[in-house]
């Protein structure tokens, strides 16, 4: 033993076993694939995770000293299917690929993780849908404000938004909601609710990932001070810190962000509404709420690109809260909607033009193929075409547009069409994708191995003249390569220089040196070649990363003309017309149409309807009519048309104007959250809580049913308190839209003010149990006065004997004792008892004759306060 050398313990773990014991202590947290020959393996307690989700046997391997691990394993031509699976299941996952041919490694072959993949960190194509970001988002709170960094790795774009709170403000939900969060990232010592955007994975990390000196110097770094400035943050201290640990997770993942293609920006509270997820589900914004029905966003989305669907996803999910932006995108897309033939041209350019922005993102990653390259030379050679068609553009978004596309270096689209073959292999590994004459180097590769070729080609006929031995002919074995064999008859005819290599039944297999010098310039060309166009292929990706923000500027503003095409094309194809959108407290639509139920309902068969509402003075309608009438519809139409406003386009109807709208809350259908202990009720008053202590007197409030969930007298006490309150109180004076069954609240027109009273028209034919009800689905100015239940009930299938005696039970409880009335009013609160029975006896003594409604209500209230525990 030389000195310094240390004997083998017994316990000596095998070289490959230590590589993956060093790979698995780097990344404990992640489930690490580990390259071996032509599986991807998973060990140990990883193995054991990850088999189930997989769908594949788990297995044992023995690995002598270290003893038996659990494991499972993928193949490596199929790993992205299983990197999904792993993805989607919230489990991070480390790449150890093999650095070297097994068959050139001295020794063990050398193996390192190459890049860590998390649900929010990802680039490859495969792994990502096309029209939709999936956002890594950090969150650090501080000095009485939680920052929020949030980027998508695949692009780029780091968007950076300052709450006001702590992680467990409401506010934050709201503007979590938009940003399609597949991760989060936390401190370990982080108090974060469940309920903040449920479906991304948590991953925390400790304090020195969000140190706030590191951190802040991390981003400058990568920014600098100026691009801070520059970007509308440099007073944001907490969304700094959280980009920095952003930084610092990325760099431990390997994923590069290099100047140019990281690109920050503000998202200023003032700039975009936030939707708190009620509203989302309600308006049925990107997410239908019946499987296999459209959305609002695929009801819109008409884009030819993928970048144009995530820009217009990104659009839905944030309405604009400024006049002036929301003006410029109204010119912009009536421009592109006037003119129809401009419009057709520039869409059939871009549907030639395929996804800038990740494809650049992959170059940048060290990640595209030759077919990634091949789509950004299209791409960029179509760029032209799509700045020609929009050169005479004057709207101001469409000509910052062109000026983006014309921004594009035109030498990068040249070098790539000199590079690239016309037909482009999978991957590099195939090779073959240079273009001839691009690379000297490469093509005396090609040149050497096509004479060797030659040679070898030409040599059976050469040899056979040569020696004369007519039988003698040239193969290739994979043990030994390229031979001549000849017959044992013929061997007396050998050259001296034939050496003999294989000896068979009745012949001889020979090679000579010049054979054997050809042969290795054949066989070692293609791995030449392949070695040299990986080379090549590196150089491309450096050339694009260089023009990486020209390039991407591009990529933004072929997204900006796909998305607002596309709402132009919506626009023409619906008749729809541009509202007028102002700093008033208006909201006035005349034939209004719920865009989705119309698609439903096919062309004229949707009744339009009309609201007004006017923040200064007739500010709430309340609503009343049947079930199944169409109060819900009404209700989420209203709303759908002001938030379509305020995505700068046009909306279903035949005249609109809007007054900047800050918040939209919508309190609309019934579901519960048992998993979370909170019933249907209880879910409809946390939420209409949220919306009394979000609203402004901008706010839209839509709200149906309120107080249904409880007792009749709890529910009518509770939505009268309610629309009090929003009459009252100047804080929280919204326009509002309010609909209920509780027909007592009709009376409150003549004591509230802003309040007008409107119900959806019903036709009665006849009288009595076989009278014939029609649901006109107009809106008109008046209350209701009854529900129609029992003849929903029927059209609901229930069985006729079960709906008869439900006639029967109504004409008994409609014939019970009624409370008194105001003379004139048509108001009227049924009692289901008997006259006789001792409640109704107890009712009688309360002195109700003389009283208003309300103050009947009232005196009820406390009756029934002072009988509980009763039988009353």
């Amino acid at each position: 033993m030389t000195e310094g050398e240390r004997p083998r313990r017994p316990d000596a773990v095998t070289p490959a076993v230590a590589q993956y014991q060093r790979a698995k202590a780097e990344h404990p947290d992640a489930i690490l694939l580990f390259r071996l020959g032509d599986f991807y393996e998973i060990f140990g307690a990883d193995a054991e995770r990850a088999a189930p989700i997989l769908q594949v046997a788990l297995t044992a391997r023995d690995f002598g000293r270290t003893g038996k691990l659990p494991m499972c394993g993928v193949p490596h031509h199929s790993v992205e299917i299983h990197l999904r699976r792993l993805l989607d299941a919230g489990c991070a996952v480390a790449i150890c690929d093999q650095m070297e041919p097994a068959g050139l490694a001295r020794g063990v072959v050398r193996r390192a993780v190459t890049r860590v993949l998390t649900p929010g960190t990802l680039v490859e194509s495969d792994l990502l849908e096309p029209g939709r970001a999936r956002r890594l988002v950090a969150l650090h709170a501080e000095g009485g404000v939680t920052g929020v960094a949030a980027l998508d790795a695949s692009t780029g774009d780091c968007l950076l938004v300052e709450v006001a709170g702590a992680l467990d403000t409401p506010a934050l939900t709201g503007e979590l909601e938009g940003l399609d969060a597949a991760e989060l990232l936390i401190a370990e010592d982080a108090a974060v609710a469940a309920s903040l955007v449920p479906g991304a994975v948590r991953t925390r990390r400790g304090p020195s990932c969000f140190a706030p000196e590191p951190a802040l110097a991390r981003l400058r770094q990568a920014v600098g001070s100026g691009g801070l400035v520059a970007a509308g943050v440099g007073g944001w201290r907490a969304a700094q810190i959280a980009a920095g640990a952003l930084l610092a997770y990325c760099a431990a993942g390997q994923l590069a962000l290099p100047a140019g293609f990281l690109r920050v920006r503000a998202q200023l509270p003032e700039a975009k509404m936030t939707l708190d997820p009620a509203t989302r589900r309600n308006l049925e914004l990107v997410d239908a709420s019946v499987p296999g029905h459209p959305s609002l966003l695929r009801l819109l989305d008409r884009t030819r690109t993928p970048q144009g669907a995530r820009r217009l996803r990104g659009w839905v999910q944030a309405p604009l809260r400024q006049l002036s932006p929301i003006h410029e995108r109204q010119a912009a897309i009536g421009e592109l909607q006037a003119a129809r033939g401009r419009r057709a041209d520039l869409r059939a350019a871009l549907a030639r033009c395929r996804d800038l922005e990740r494809l650049v993102g992959r170059c940048v990653q060290r990640l595209a193929g030759p077919r990634d390259l091949g789509a950004l030379r299209q791409t960029l050679g179509t760029v032209p075409e799509v700045a020609a068609v929009i050169e005479a553009a004057s709207a101001p978004l469409v000509r910052q547009s062109r000026d983006g596309l014309q921004a594009v270096p035109g030498a990068i689209a040249a070098d790539l069409g000199r590079a690239l073959r016309d037909e482009l292999p999978a991957t590099a590994r195939d090779g073959g994708f240079i273009r001839a004459g691009y690379d000297d180097e490469l093509d005396a590769i090609h040149a050497g191995s096509e004479a060797a070729r030659r040679y070898i080609a030409e040599l059976e006929a050469r040899e056979r003249q040569r020696t004369q031995i007519r039988s003698l002919k040239v193969g290739y074995n994979r043990v030994f390569g390229y031979y001549l064999e000849v017959p044992n008859s013929q061997r007396d005819r050998l050259p001296p220089e034939y050496i003999r290599k294989q000896t068979l039944a009745g012949a001889e297999r020979y090679l000579t040196p010049q054979l054997k010098a050809q042969e290795a310039v054949v066989l070692s060309a293609r791995e030449r070649a392949l070695k040299r166009e990986q080379a090549l292929l590196e150089g491309l990706w450096a050339r694009v990363q260089a023009e990486a923000a020209p390039l991407v500027r591009a990529a933004e503003a072929l997204a900006d003309l796909d998305a607002l095409a596309a709402l132009a094309e919506v626009m023409d194809d619906g008749g729809w017309i541009m509202p007028v959108v102002d700093a008033t407290t208006r909201l006035e639509i005349v034939d209004g149409r719920h865009p989705l139920v119309e698609a439903a309902l096919g062309p004229g068969r949707f009744v339009p309807n009309d609201i007004g509402l006017d923040g200064g003075g007739a500010r709430i309608v309340l609503l009343t009519g049947p079930n199944m009438a169409g109060k819900s519809t009404y209700l989420r139409q209203v709303a759908t048309i002001a938030l379509l406003a305020q995505l700068g386009m046009a909306v279903p109807a035949t005249r609109a104007r809007v007054g900047l709208v800050d918040r939209i809350f919508t309190r609309v259908g019934a579901h519960d959250e048992l998993a979370a202990g909170r019933s249907t009720f209880m879910v409809e008053m946390a939420e209409t809580a949220a919306i009394l202590a979000a609203a402004t007197p901008r706010s839209l409030l839509v709200l149906d049913e309120i107080g249904r969930g409880t007792s009749t007298y709890d529910g009518l006490s509770i939505a009268q308190a309610i629309l009090e309150y929003l009459h009252d109180h100047p804080a929280v004076a919204a326009r509002t839209v309010f609909a209920t069954h509780y027909h007592e609240l009709t009376a409150l027109a003549t004591s509230l003010g802003a309040v007008r009273n409107f119900r959806v028209e019903v036709v009665e034919e006849g009288t009595g149990p076989s009278a014939r009800v029609t649901f006109l689905h107009r809106i008109v100015p008046g209350g209701a006065d009854r529900s129609y239940g029992i003849h929903v009930a029927e059209l609901a299938g229930i069985p006729k004997v079960v709906v008869e005696r439900a006639r029967v039970l109504l004409t008994e409880l409609e014939s019970a004792r009624r409370l008194p009335q105001e003379p004139g009013s048509e108001q009227q609160l049924a009692l289901p008892l008997a006259p006789s029975h001792p409640v109704v006896e107890e009712l009688a003594a309360l002195d109700l004759d003389g009283m208003t409604p309300l103050a009947a209500l009232l005196k009820l209230t406390e009756w029934q306060r002072a009988s509980r525990g009763s039988d009353a």
